[in-house]
């Protein structure tokens, strides 16, 4: 067994500072951050749209500043929303997938419609030219349309059947997603 000194004491009673002062910091943490953003979080996942519901109202300006386009004026075709941003890496992945489905079954009644909210239409601008769609992209520089939907990350889409309701939802984006969105794809063109 050790003997116990004044001096021991004395480090003791020292180290029982920063742990109190590190305690303390925790919970001023904790509450005054983490307890407000996961309420951010959870009342984005409340207000998220859902497999079953029909889709938000959308309208928002191409991208090329043509004109307005509204989600609705596609009502009858199979539309898969992606939600998407020139900084976002599985985007990258995403968009060539896209469209090679696009390419393959437009003529079939599928639509693409992307929504960009880098807050640079420059930014959106620039992966287009690296990355050229034939589908419709869209600008949110205000991020109003992601709140609506409920997006949590990039890129997140949302297929939607021809008649304006959300079918499938799937959130980032690997090699393998785009046979499986395929499938999705193909199951709601086939339906009545």
């Amino acid at each position: 067994m050790w003997p116990v000194t004044v001096q021991d004491v004395r480090q003791l009673a020292l180290w029982r500072l920063p742990l109190r002062a590190l305690l303390i910091t925790r919970f001023l943490i904790g509450f005054f951050v983490v307890l407000p953003l996961s309420l951010v979080v959870a009342s984005a996942a409340t207000s998220a749209v859902r497999i079953g519901e029909e889709v938000p109202s959308v309208s928002l300006p191409n991208i090329m500043g043509a004109n307005e386009v509204s989600l609705s004026s596609l009502r009858g075709n199979v539309v898969y929303v992606d939600f998407w941003a020139s900084w976002c890496s599985p985007c990258r992945l995403s968009f060539p997938q896209l469209e090679a489905l696009h390419r393959e079954f437009n003529t079939r009644g599928f639509e693409v419609f992307a929504i960009s909210v880098d807050r640079e239409i420059a930014d959106a601008r620039g992966f287009l030219e690296e990355m050229p769609v034939s589908y419709t992209v869209l600008h949110d520089d205000q991020a109003s349309t992601p709140r609506n939907f409920g997006v949590l990350g990039m890129p997140t889409g949302y297929l939607i059947d021809k008649s304006g309701t959300v079918r499938w939802v799937h959130a980032g984006f690997k090699k393998s997603d785009g046979l499986v969105l395929r499938d999705q794809i193909l199951k709601l063109i086939e339906e009545n």
